[in-house]
């Protein structure tokens, strides 16, 4: 992004700034900036807005402590809209909801991001009596590709064998990938960019 092509006179010195979950992609929240709110953002990595209501600058969280972490910021093709994707530190939402927009119901894979989240952080847990998820990354690589595997068959089974519990078996494949990815060092977003290369 450059600063310098925004189009900040279109807004009489504002542009909107659309804020998107990098990890669900859930748009979170809407908020305006300035240039010194957007130069701000890229020096801290925290998302700096300006608050029309106070006229001054205003770091979401600074209070709260539900930063709006930066991971990426775009402009639009007419250079007076941007895009910042973020990793949220609790809620965006005054209200104290994940998004100023409600809850999408309408996005089923919206946890999928999360739970990595969730493995990662079991990965990271010094005692592995903490949950199941911390017990098989201490068994090691070997162990997370063999429960795949046994996962993959049971899944297989259950689909052939008409068994009413299939959607169980293919979310206990699915868990167990998510892990073995992690320990390979991978994440559910680098298998998506695999596929996406093969979709030409």
């Amino acid at each position: 992004m450059d600063i310098k092509t925004l189009d900040f006179e279109k807004g009489n010195g504002l542009i909107p700034a659309i804020i998107q979950d990098d990890r669900t992609m859930e748009v979170l929240m809407l908020g305006y900036m300035n240039k010194e709110a957007v130069e701000k953002t890229i020096k801290t990595g925290k998302v700096t807005f300006f608050s029309r209501s106070r006229n001054t600058l205003w770091t979401k969280g600074e209070t709260s402590g539900n930063f709006l972490n930066l991971v990426a910021m775009e402009q639009d093709c007419d250079n007076d809209t941007l895009l910042v994707r973020v990793i949220p530190t609790g809620s965006a939402c005054h209200l104290g909801t994940k998004s100023c927009f409600g809850v999408f119901a309408d996005a089923p894979l919206e946890w999928l991001p999360l739970l990595e989240e969730v493995i990662e952080k079991r990965k990271k847990d010094d005692n592995p009596d903490v949950s199941y998820t911390a017990r098989l990354f201490k068994r090691g690589l070997s162990r997370i590709a063999r429960k795949v595997g046994e996962e993959g068959l049971e899944t297989a089974l259950a689909a052939v064998t008409d068994d009413p519990n299939f959607i169980g078996e293919a979310s206990d494949l699915i868990f167990h990938l998510l892990v073995l990815l992690n320990a390979k060092g991978f994440r559910l977003t680098d298998v998506s960019k695999y596929l996406k290369t093969r979709n030409k």
